[in-house]
């Protein structure tokens, strides 16, 4: 499987060209005066282009980012060196890539939904870290990509994946960024036990 996945992604982004924004979400949450993440490890699930990952790295975080995709992590590389960031790109499969336990300050997950990762996810995650977890809701079928229910939220199913987590932001809905419409769920929350 990791094989098929690996050429459908390098396919697509040898065909788009940039890297993009950051997320729009993660701007949000450090844009905002009430949280103060302090700079540590980082990880990026799905990394793609890098572009969150960049955004970590120009703050100060140590950034570990993952992905599928040579042909993205490629691209990645190069833009980060390019920008004089230090940014550790890894390619694996997140169906069978192993996470450390207790590694990481922050883990950062957009437009990826595997929902057997994330028990990894949480373990890998320091007690009193941070997570930043967006991606598409069931709706964004009547929108487009994705359709298949495997790779969509259902309402209220981010709270439940991190429902011990403490949730400091929240929103779910349909949303505007970057001229394009989307249904999404996103979620910044600490891990507090």
């Amino acid at each position: 499987m990791a094989g098929g996945d690996q050429k459908i992604w390098d396919e697509r982004h040898a065909s788009k060209r940039g890297r993009g924004d950051p997320s729009p979400f993660l701007q949000q949450v450090f844009a905002s005066s009430a949280w103060r993440i302090q700079p540590g490890k980082v990880l990026d699930i799905a990394t793609g282009k890098g572009r969150n990952a960049a955004f970590l790295a120009e703050r100060g975080f140590q950034v570990e980012a993952v992905d599928i995709s040579e042909v993205a992590l490629e691209q990645a590389r190069k833009a980060a060196g390019e920008k004089g960031l230090s940014i550790i790109f890894r390619q694996a499969d997140l169906d069978t890539v192993e996470l450390p336990e207790a590694a990481y300050d922050l883990i950062l997950n957009f437009n990826f939904l595997q929902r057997s990762l994330i028990p990894k996810v949480r373990k890998a995650l320091k007690l009193g870290g941070h997570i930043v977890f967006e991606t598409y809701l069931i709706e964004q079928r009547v929108l487009g990509h994705p359709r298949n229910p495997a790779h969509l939220l259902g309402h209220n199913e981010l709270l439940e994946l991190f429902r011990d987590f403490r949730v400091l932001y929240y929103r779910e809905g349909k949303f505007v960024e970057s001229g394009q419409e989307a249904y999404r769920a996103g979620l910044f929350g600490q891990k507090v036990k």
